[in-house]
Parts: structure tokens; sequence; C-alpha cells
């Protein structure tokens, strides 16, 4: 069974620079921002927020997401939590491997490169 200790040193054999928040919790930086990542047994869970629910123009930013979440993930969905727009993913962490978990944040640093520019357009702050 994998343990708190190997999702650490999965992230420094990735180079990935992150900072423990608090006991299983990572904060790990990427190319869009940084993603929680949380070692809660039986699952590794990340959350990135990416920005509050506009009150106007919903229809078109779900939409969006939705497409997002059929087309261009594979381990992670955008969901809607607390009127903010997050993505998140889990994995189970008995038999995770370094593989799995660097696929997930490679994943999360490109979806949040290349989509964040269109969903922060579909939904600008304060609107």
């Amino acid at each position: 069974m994998r343990t708190q200790k190997d999702v650490e040193a999965y992230l420094l054999r990735m180079g990935r620079p992150h900072t423990e928040a608090s006991d299983g919790t990572f904060v790990v930086r990427v190319e869009g921002g940084s993603v929680a990542l949380k070692v809660e047994p039986p699952l590794v869970l990340t959350r990135v927020e990416v920005g509050p629910v506009p009150r106007a123009g919903r229809e078109a930013l779900f939409e969006h997401l939705l497409g997002l979440n059929a087309t261009a993930l594979v381990h992670a969905a955008y969901a809607i939590e607390d009127g903010k727009i997050v993505l998140a993913a889990a994995l189970e962490l008995e038999n995770l491997d370094y593989n799995e978990l660097d696929a997930l944040i490679a994943e999360l640093d490109l979806a949040l490169a290349q989509q964040l520019p269109k969903i922060r357009e579909l939904a600008p702050e304060g609107k």
C-alpha cells in the first residue's frame, strides 16, 4: 500500500516544486497556478480552484466545461463547488505509481495552460 511518503517521493522525483501545507496535503506548483494534492486514504485527491462562477452567461460556460470534460480530459474533470469552478481528480492510493501521478499532474498543468484563457473569457471575475 502506498503512503503519503510515496507520494512525496514521486513529487521529488518529478522535480515538481511543492510545499507541504498540512499533514497529507501538498501544494504543487504548475504553469497555470497551484494544485492542491491531498493524500486521503484510500485516495489521492487533486483540486485546482479556477475562479468564480459568473452570474451571467452561465449556460455557455457550463456547456464549454462539459465539452472539455468529454473531449479534453482523461483523469480530471471540471466541477462547480461553493460558487467556484474547480478542476479536480482522484486516484486510488493503494496501487498508485509514479507514472500515474505524473500523468495526472501533467494533465492538470496542460489543462490550465490551454483551457484557462477561454474559461476566464466565459467567466470573467466579478460578472
